[in-house]
Order: C-alpha cells, then structure tokens, then sequence
C-alpha cells in the first residue's frame, strides 16, 4: 500500500493527481508526508477494536458493536431540563466525538493525570488538527462534548484466552456548561473515570497526530487507521480477515455487505495514505493484514508512556 507514497516523492503531487487515485487519498498521502510536525497521540487499545457510531442514532437509542475479539455497548445519557423533565442527549458520534476522545485520552497520558485542561487547550489542539472552532463547528464540537460527557459505555475485549470488561463514564466532571446556563463555555478542567483511565494507561496505542491531522473528517478512515496501528506490529505472519468480520467491526448502519465492501474500501485506502509503513492486500475474500513496523516508533512510546 505505500505505491503512492513513493510516486508522490519520486514524482511529486502534480503528476500524480493525474493518474486514476482518488483525489481524497493523493490529498491524505499528500498532507501526511509534508507534515513536519511529529507529535504522537494516544487512544485505548479498546477503540481500535470496537468504536463509535459514524452517523447520528435516535437520541434514546443505544448503540451496540459486537465482534469475536471485542464488543462495545454505548448507552445514551439524560439531563434535567428546567421543567424537571428528563431529556435524552444521545451517544456520540462522527469524527468530531473521536477528536475530543483522542484529545482527552492524549493529554491524560502526557500529563499522567486523570485530570485535563480544557478551555483554549482544547480548542488549540483542534486548531492544530485543521478542525474549526467557530459558528457550526463549535456548536458541533459542544454537542458531541456533551454526549461524551452524559454517556456510559461498556468494552468487553478477549485477549490470550481471557476477558476484560470496563464499565463505566468515560469522564467524571462535564466538558462544558449546559447552553441554557447562558454559559456556553468551556470549563477549565474535567476528570477521566478512574477505571477508563487505568485501561488506558495499560493498554495505550501510539497514532502519529500528522495521520490523524490527514484525514481527520473521516470516521471510518479514523477507526481503520487506528486498528491498523494496534494490529499490524503484533502480527507474526499474513493474517486474513473476511469481509464478514469487518462488517461486524466497521460496518455498524450500513446493511449490505456489498455497500460496506465498497466504502471500507475507500476508507481502507485513506488509512493507508497515512500509514505507509502497513502492508497489506484487498482481495474477494477480505482483507490481509501482514506484519509491518508500528505508526510511532516503540522508544517514543517508553518515553511518554510510563
């Protein structure tokens, strides 16, 4: 998969938006190799397996992913309006609820702190990641904030003949505000669940922010990028993986494995534009996957990860 990585440095850009690629993937490949900036982040081995849902759910809907290796519930929250009725927030979603995820599960690590400052941090970091923070977006990025913050997920993940299970809020103290406090704005700081923070601390994934920054609106690419980035380097030998099992992990709201086949392979071919050390083939059955060098090189992760 890194064909158009060489052809971009062997050729450069212009001559390749020539060829017959897809525009979205020479723009990926493009960016993520002329990023300069070498920042790492950081997410919970559990999101590489089971993730969030990509379009909006009903607010009172809970969303349910379910594989051989993992399985993920994530149930909606509720507030009390000011009548003292209760409101249904619904589960995260999208890119933007992966981003603050990603920031959270970042800083957490970097600091070591169940702790984290929001406010201009936050909205520094997704600057930093090409994500505005004003009018739609900023509505948006609060939105999902508060999704995150009134939600209760629970990962089950089957390693070496065991299960672990974490039940729990991803955070302890809301992001924001509620709007009709006439607020509106960030908090100064919010707190991680403890039992979230320690499955992070022990089962941390190195991802490169450059990647991330590449193809940041795109949810699938941004859960394949990060499976990958957890899979590929334990690997021992070529492991094959049928479209029926990807469409159990990735393919939650898309019905038709024929429908799902094509747009994971799109966003497959995303996630390898900014990856170019992953190695591995599309073929009729699936997808193989075959050892290759992690994202971020593993004495960046010692280093910062304690």
């Amino acid at each position: 998969m890194a064909e158009i990585h060489d052809l971009l440095e062997a050729r450069g850009r212009q001559h390749v938006l020539q060829l017959d690629i897809d525009r979205r993937v020479i723009d990926a490949a493009s960016g993520y190799l002329s990023d300069e900036d070498a920042s790492t982040a950081y997410i919970y081995s559990g999101w590489a397996q089971a993730a969030l849902p990509h379009k909006r759910l009903p607010d009172d809907q809970p969303w349910q992913v379910r594989h051989d290796r993992a399985s993920l519930l994530v149930e909606p929250g509720r507030k009390t309006l000011a009548d003292g009725s209760l409101k249904w927030v619904g589960v995260p979603y999208g890119s933007r609820a992966r981003l603050i995820l990603l920031y959270l599960q970042t800083e957490a690590l970097r600091t070591q702190s169940r702790e984290i400052e929001l406010g201009k941090s936050l909205r520094s970091w997704l600057k930093k990641l090409n994500i505005s923070v004003g009018g739609k977006s900023a509505a948006d990025v609060r939105e999902q904030a508060e999704r995150l913050t009134r939600c209760r997920l629970s990962f089950e993940v089957q390693q070496a003949g065991r299960s672990a299970l974490v039940q729990q809020l991803i955070v302890d103290q809301a992001l924001f505000t509620d709007e009709d406090s006439g607020g509106g704005h960030f908090l100064e700081r919010t707190k991680l669940s403890e039992v979230f923070f320690e499955q992070l601390k022990r089962h941390p994934v190195p991802i490169e922010e450059a990647a991330i920054r590449a193809i940041n609106r795109h949810s699938m690419a941004l859960d394949i990028y990060c499976w990958l980035a957890y899979r590929l380097h334990i690997l021992k030998a070529p492991t094959p993986v049928t479209w029926r099992a990807l469409h159990a992990q990735f393919g939650g709201g898309i019905r038709r494995l024929d429908h799902f086949r094509e747009t994971f392979g799109d966003q497959l071919a995303l996630a390898a534009a900014v990856y170019p050390a992953a190695k591995l083939q599309v073929t009729a059955l699936g997808v193989t996957l075959n050892p290759s060098a992690p994202p971020v090189a593993k004495r960046t992760v010692i280093s910062l990860v304690r």
